[in-house]
């Protein structure tokens, strides 16, 4: 596997480790991403102030005045040169609600109209399909996640949304997402989800993180609205969505309760 280092401005670096969306650049950005947490710790880089993962290469934000270009990459080319063979994240694995129906998703009978397809067919596919947190963007907790099943893969809407409700679940090219905030947005909206993706309250504000693993159970508009209700209220906590080896984790209103 190929890199490339581009320079971003004076205080940052990224390594860049393709040009396109695949499970196997992703496992070189996190594995580098945490050579570089593992290095920090150790205090065997000074002047690094944070890191940046995207879904092929990883940004290094660093203070001038306490290490440079030539120093930084000296201290980080071993662990670039081991990220190259990074194995698969091995991310928690999640199993989260979605409402497909009426107001929740406004798209899905154009969803299926251009594709040639019923509803209950989008659905099906979208909710048999576990997906890979690439990175967290756009948003504070925007996962976008891949890779979308061929037979749905549609371009952005012509006419992009001014508002899309929090909690939107939304295709676009290959990849779904979750907007955790009300936002402008151009991809396809199939859902709605219930469950909060970011909460500033948190020891970690975004749920969702990079290698995480993501499948999404259907749910009635009625079990939404519970599921909605028993999380405001504190009743539930997000983390319940988890997957268990077990399969005693549920989304029903009736467990909800």
């Amino acid at each position: 596997m190929s890199y490339r280092i581009l320079d971003a401005g004076d205080a940052a670096l990224t390594i860049e480790f393709g040009r396109v969306i695949d499970p196997a650049l992703l496992a070189a950005v996190n594995a580098l991403d945490a050579a570089i947490q593992r290095l920090q710790q150790a205090g065997a880089l000074p002047g690094v102030i944070e890191t940046m993962p995207t879904f092929r290469s990883l940004t290094v934000f660093f203070d001038p005045l306490a290490t440079d270009r030539e120093t930084l990459l000296a201290a980080l080319q071993p662990a670039i040169a081991a990220a190259e063979h990074g194995a698969p994240a091995t991310g928690r694995r999640w199993r989260l609600p979605v409402c497909y129906a009426g107001e929740a998703a406004p798209d899905l009978a154009e969803v299926a109209r251009t594709l040639g397809i019923d509803e209950a067919e989008v659905v099906a596919l979208h909710s048999g399909t576990d997906y890979l947190v690439y990175m967290l963007g756009f948003l504070p907790g925007f996962p976008f996640m891949g890779d979308l099943p061929a037979a749905l893969r549609l371009p952005r809407r012509a006419e992009p949304r001014v508002r899309v409700p929090a909690g939107s679940v939304a295709i676009a090219t290959g990849l779904t997402a979750i907007y955790p905030w009300e936002s402008p947005g151009g991809w396809h909206l199939l859902g709605r989800c219930p469950v909060p993706l970011f909460d500033a309250r948190r020891a970690s504000p975004s749920l969702l993180a990079a290698g995480d693993r993501v499948r999404f159970v259907p749910v009635s508009a009625d079990e939404c609205r519970a599921i909605e209700a028993a999380l405001r209220s504190g009743d539930l906590d997000p983390e319940r969505w988890l997957d268990a080896d077990d399969d005693t984790r549920s989304t029903t209103a009736e467990d909800a309760a």
